[in-house]
């Protein structure tokens, strides 16, 4: 069988692919999905890659596969690792932050100011795959960036390094790395050129081109990327790439996105004009944070400890430590459905309340003054559910909806007004690097998932 486009999620526990038909008609078509376990431990990620094209050929009941293009994700083996080292924490430093979470990264370390042995010797432990460096705005500062430039050059690693900080340095960074071959350097549009001013796309799309060329993740990765023909990107990084292409057609959305490891939220919302006049700090149009210990699989044990077993045994009739025993990956009983049920409404809310700002009150010689902090979520539209839990679950509805009712007083997010949206076919990650190429095929198919009749830029202006 011949197909147009197959896109590969390689991720940490399970390789998914899905095919894809007609992208460039006017009605492209999702034809199917195979899985298969990744196959990080057995030293080589193409086994399991090749076994969700078998699961695949059983779907669709074919012998045999060919396809035109093949792109892929990956959150294999850790997925996109990065360090981040700025000038001023709330400054420089948020802003590469924001930068590199919206491009997918999982970041081990972030530093403000001078780095100190301790910080060099975590960045050699850590082996991280970009090293980005920022700080000082624009004819600001200097002296930092370069000094911590030296010395992340004199650790003479074999890792890409992007540098998005004060103009005034880009030739002495590039000199000091061009001296180290084992470098290459990245130079970009200054993450932070102005004090409350943020330019973070420049940087999200550089890592993202980095990671794709230059970055082998996990083992058996180099001979996936020379099956792909295509683009392959971090799978956190195409939840947002989707989550920005509906935002054009749609309006302000958040996805949630709960796995077995790790809760995403990404937003993409410029905020409500009442709260950005009180705002204390700018904020990212699109905007993604990763809650390490918020999964449903892998660290089923945190949810449980932030609901409380107590708590959660008067919530539940049948036995808490027998159903934490037995847990699996994919739950199959009721009783198992029920439980990933409760623990993703928590990952739901705790990840809400992380990710949206909060309003404050300040008390000075004038009074009582009402200030914003953090991310205002509060002319949000739509809400999307993705990955294994908000897709699959009976109640994914009825989970968001119930988080959204449990938001913290003074939490700016989203009104219980909302349309909540489902990625029913889980093909969100997918549809955001196929969007890369085919735009138009992308957000079809991304509307027919959700359950929307077709929405185009032109109806919405």
């Amino acid at each position: 069988m011949k197909i147009n486009v197959l896109v590969a999620e390689i991720g940490s526990t399970t390789t998914v692919v899905n095919a894809f038909q007609d992208v460039d008609s006017p009605c492209p078509a999702f034809l199917g999905q195979g899985q298969h376990p990744t196959t990080v431990n057995e030293g080589d990620v193409t086994i399991g890659l090749e076994g969700a094209i078998d699961s695949l050929k059983n779907k669709l009941k074919v012998e045999s596969i060919e396809y035109d293009e093949m792109l892929a994700t990956s959150s294999a083996a850790g997925g996109l690792k990065m360090t981040v080292h700025g000038l001023v924490y709330d400054m420089t430093v948020r802003a590469a932050k924001e930068a590199a979470l919206g491009a997918g990264a999982n970041i081990h370390i972030i530093t403000a100011g001078k780095l100190m042995r301790g910080d060099l010797k975590k960045i050699k432990d850590i082996k991280p795959n970009i090293i980005l460096i920022a700080g000082g705005v624009d004819y600001g500062e200097r002296a930092t960036a370069i000094e911590n430039a030296e010395k992340i050059a004199n650790l003479e690693l074999n890792v890409p390094i992007i540098y998005a900080g004060n103009v005034e340095n880009t030739d002495e960074i590039q000199e000091i790395f061009n001296e180290k071959n084992q470098f290459n350097i990245f130079c970009v549009e200054n993450v932070y050129p102005k004090i409350d001013e943020l330019n973070v796309e420049p940087t999200r799309a550089v890592i993202q081109d980095v990671f794709e060329e230059h970055i082998i993740h996990a083992p058996g990765m180099q001979r996936v990327k020379e099956m792909i023909n295509g683009p392959i990107i971090p799978t956190p990084g195409a939840v947002m790439q989707a989550s920005k292409l509906l935002k054009e057609v749609l309006g302000d959305l958040v996805t949630f996105d709960v796995g077995g490891a790790t809760t995403d939220l990404h937003s993409v919302t410029e905020g409500s004009e009442e709260i950005n006049r009180i705002l204390i700090s700018p904020e990212p149009v699109a905007k993604r944070t990763v809650e390490g210990d918020l999964g449903v699989f892998v660290n089923m044990e945190n949810i449980v400890r932030l609901i409380g077993s107590e708590t959660l045994k008067k919530e539940i009739s049948y036995d808490l430590a027998s159903i934490m025993e037995q847990h699996k990956a994919i739950p199959e009983s009721e009783n198992e459905k029920d439980f990933v049920e409760r623990l993703a409404l928590e990952a739901v809310k705790v990840s809400l309340n992380r990710h949206a700002g909060k309003l404050r009150n300040l008390y000075g010689a004038s009074g009582k003054t009402t200030v914003a902090e953090g991310k205002d979520l509060s002319n949000i539209q739509y809400v999307i559910g993705t990955g294994g839990a908000l897709t699959r679950l009976p109640n994914r509805i009825g989970i968001i909806k119930k988080a959204l009712e449990e938001q913290e007083a003074n939490l700016l997010g989203p009104t219980k007004e909302v349309q909540i949206l489902i990625d029913n076919y889980y093909i969100m990650a997918s549809l955001g690097v196929l969007s890369k190429s085919h735009p138009k095929a992308a957000l079809k198919l991304l509307q027919e998932s959700l359950g929307l009749k077709e929405v185009s830029n032109e109806s919405k202006n």
